[in-house]
C-alpha cells in the first residue's frame, strides 16, 4: 500500500520497472562487454549472477542497476560465486526482487554486507550483516562503500549512479531526463548533439548554464574525442 501511494504521489517511480534501456547502452554505462552482460542473465551460464531475460529484451532501470552493481563488485576484486551468493541472500531474506538496487550493500574487499537495521529498525548504528557469509556479523568502520550509487534515504533503492565514475557529473537518476545519462539533468546526448552540430564546449556550457568542465566530460562519456576538432560540421 505504502509502494502504491508513492508510486501515485511520483510518478517517476513508475518508470522503475518499465523497460527503456539497450542492453548494449547498458554494457556500456557498467564498463564490460554486451557477451558478459547476456551471460549474467543467462540460465545454464556458469557465470549467471541475474534473472533470465530474453535476449533482445530491453532493461528496467532496476535491472540496469543490479548490472551496475554486479559490475562494480567485479572491478572492486568479488567471485563470481561470492557476488551471486549475496544477491541470492538478500533476495531470500528481504523479499527482494531487485535486491542490488533495492538495497545498499558495504563490502571489504571479500564480502558484501547489508545494514542489520533491515531486520532490526532498533539495533545500535554500525552493525552490519554478511550477506555473502549467511548472516555473519561485522562492524561498518572495517568497511568501504559502492561510492558510485547514491541511496534513497541513505539506504534504500539505488536512485543515482554516477555513470561516468564516483566524482563525476554524469550521472544516471530515474527522476530527471527520463533516466538518461545526463548532467544536472541535461542529457549527455543532447549535449553531443550540440558538439556534433558544431558548437565549443564553452559555448554549450553557456547555453545550459553548465560549467565548462562538465561539459567535457559529457562529451568525454559520449566517446567525443575533445583534442579532435568539430569545425568541419559547419
Amino acid at each position: 500500500m505504502i509502494a502504491a501511494s508513492k508510486a501515485a504521489s511520483e510518478p517517476w517511480r513508475r518508470r522503475l520497472y518499465i523497460p527503456n534501456y539497450q542492453i548494449r547502452d547498458a554494457a556500456r554505462y557498467a564498463h564490460v562487454s554486451t557477451q558478459t552482460v547476456a551471460a549474467w542473465h543467462k540460465i545454464g551460464d556458469e557465470r549467471q549472477l541475474l534473472p533470465e531475460r530474453a535476449s533482445r529484451e530491453s532493461l528496467s532501470y532496476m535491472q540496469l542497476i543490479e548490472i551496475a552493481v554486479v559490475a562494480a563488485a567485479r572491478k572492486a576484486g568479488f567471485k563470481l560465486k561470492d557476488i551471486a551468493a549475496a544477491r541470492a541472500y538478500a533476495a531470500d531474506q528481504l523479499k527482494s526482487e531487485f535486491p542490488f538496487a533495492e538495497h545498499s550493500f558495504k563490502m571489504n574487499g571479500r564480502d558484501l554486507f547489508l545494514d542489520y537495521k533491515k531486520w532490526d529498525p532498533s539495533a545500535g548504528a554500525g552493525r552490519l550483516v554478511s550477506a555473502t557469509q549467511n548472516g555473519q556479523m561485522a562492524w561498518e568502520e572495517i568497511l568501504g562503500q559502492l561510492k558510485e550509487f547514491e541511496y534513497e534515504d541513505g539506504n534504500g533503492i539505488a536512485l543515482r549512479w554516477h555513470v561516468g565514475g564516483h566524482g563525476s557529473p554524469v550521472f544516471i537518476d530515474p527522476r530527471l531526463a527520463f533516466g538518461a545519462p545526463n548532467v544536472k539533468g541535461v542529457p549527455t546526448w543532447a549535449l553531443k548533439g550540440r558538439w556534433v552540430a558544431g558548437d565549443s564546449p564553452k559555448e554549450i556550457a553557456e547555453d545550459y548554464a553548465l560549467s565548462k568542465g562538465a561539459v567535457e566530460k559529457a562529451l568525454e562519456f559520449e566517446g567525443i574525442d575533445l583534442r579532435q576538432s568539430n569545425e568541419w560540421v559547419h
